[in-house]
């Protein structure tokens, strides 16, 4: 029999984004995370999914709000299919997890009878596959959380043989970690899995958490990656914002289509400075490629090149604009501020004020190179410029 089901991991509903310093804006990244859950049922329904499998990290910790738990319920409920759920290292499980948390009981209860976390390490049977799942009861597991599936195979007389068989697991393997993915410290080697160790022809499908973008990284595993994207782009290769179909037979490899899942735009954009025209060139620029979906949008903007004072001036109404306009505007910039001679000339050559020509001449002599000095003297000559503008 083919079972098809929908591949998914790293949701990470709660998280506080708190590098933003809109709390509006926070708030619509958390409530995209909420929205991604409802796009990923309409998926599952258009797919004809039998479930949902989530390969760890539901929540982004142990202590989301009520609140939270809640919408969270509510989606997931909305999925209408089975949603089998294991605990991954933001939200593992043991003593004090959400997972035991009685008000995260009732609220599954009564908004998400179809949601199932499953903590033991044991075999759940489906009447379309068999998922063996591998819940991270700690934050970091020092051995491989998929050992105790290996051991299992020894005698699996009593698992139904015609069923596919689904691995649902969260961590790290060889050439990927936690801390090349995600911004929290921790052993390297915590969560690793040993891919290279399961029976290959003992299972169809190996769905894996806890990178975020989606990547094959064996003939039959994959990392579906989060739903939603979170981050600037970490080099190439990760391709978050994704949901994976997965279709699978016992005996046979996996069919996986990767469906766009993620509504964000988390974009890069760099830009060089020519000329003091910079800043309008910028703009239309802006204008071009995000237009009016701003709110639907994150810059990581580079700025390098040298303008003068009045273009700087400029430019900083252009910023002031676009951070707005955009969910968040992150600024990487190594503009160096020059003066023009126009500029020069109508500060230091003021007659009828020679203090603020006298002063003006030696601010434009300390500006020159890179030191601190220098960086504070070009900012004092542009507020000098300001006040007598």
């Amino acid at each position: 029999m083919t079972t098809t089901f929908l591949h998914s991991a790293d949701w990470q509903i709660g998280k506080p984004f708190g590098s933003l310093d809109d709390e509006s804006k926070r708030q619509r990244l958390r409530q995209e995370r909420i929205d991604a859950i409802v796009r990923l049922g309409r998926i599952a329904r258009e797919v004809k999914a039998r479930f949902v499998l989530v390969a760890g990290d539901l929540f982004d910790s142990p202590h989301v709000t009520k609140a939270t738990v809640s919408a969270t319920c509510a989606a997931v409920g909305a999925i209408g299919l089975p949603v089998l759920v294991i605990p991954g290292n933001h939200d593992h499980g043991g003593p004090g997890s959400i997972w035991e948390q009685e008000f995260f009981q009732r609220e599954r209860d009564q908004l998400a009878p179809n949601l199932r976390v499953l903590l033991e390490a044991t075999p759940v049977v489906l009447d379309e596959a068999i998922v063996f799942p591998a819940p991270l009861l700690r934050r970091h597991e020092a051995v491989d959380p998929t050992a105790w599936i290996r051991a299992a195979l020894v005698d699996d007389s009593s698992l139904p043989a015609g069923l596919p068989r689904i691995v649902l697991a969260h961590g790290t393997i060889q050439g990927f970690s936690a801390r090349q993915d995600d911004d929290e410290a921790g052993p390297v080697t915590a969560n690793h899995i040993d891919l290279a160790a399961m029976p290959d022809a003992a299972f169809d499908y190996i769905a894996l958490g806890d990178w975020h973008g989606t990547k094959q990284v064996a003939p039959k595993a994959w990392y579906s990656g989060t739903p939603e994207t979170d981050r600037f782009p970490r080099g190439e290769g990760n391709d978050p914002g994704n949901v994976l179909k997965v279709s699978v037979t016992r005996g046979g490899l996996p069919e996986v289509v990767k469906i766009p899942s993620g509504r964000l735009g988390w974009r890069e954009m760099a830009f060089d400075f020519s000329g003091d025209d910079g800043p309008e060139i910028l703009a239309a620029r802006l204008a071009e490629t995000i237009g009016s979906q701003g709110d639907q949008n994150l810059l990581l903007l580079s700025l390098r090149g040298v303008l003068g004072i009045a273009a700087a001036n400029r430019l900083d109404a252009v910023l002031e604009s676009w951070e707005s306009r955009l969910l968040r505007l992150k600024l990487d910039s190594q503009i160096t501020l020059v003066p023009s001679d126009a500029e020069v000339a109508a500060l230091t050559r003021r007659a009828e004020d020679p203090l603020i020509a006298a002063v003006a001449t030696e601010l434009v002599r300390r500006c020159q190179g890179e030191s601190e000095d220098a960086a504070i003297a070009r900012l004092a000559l542009r507020e000098l410029h300001a006040a007598l503008a």
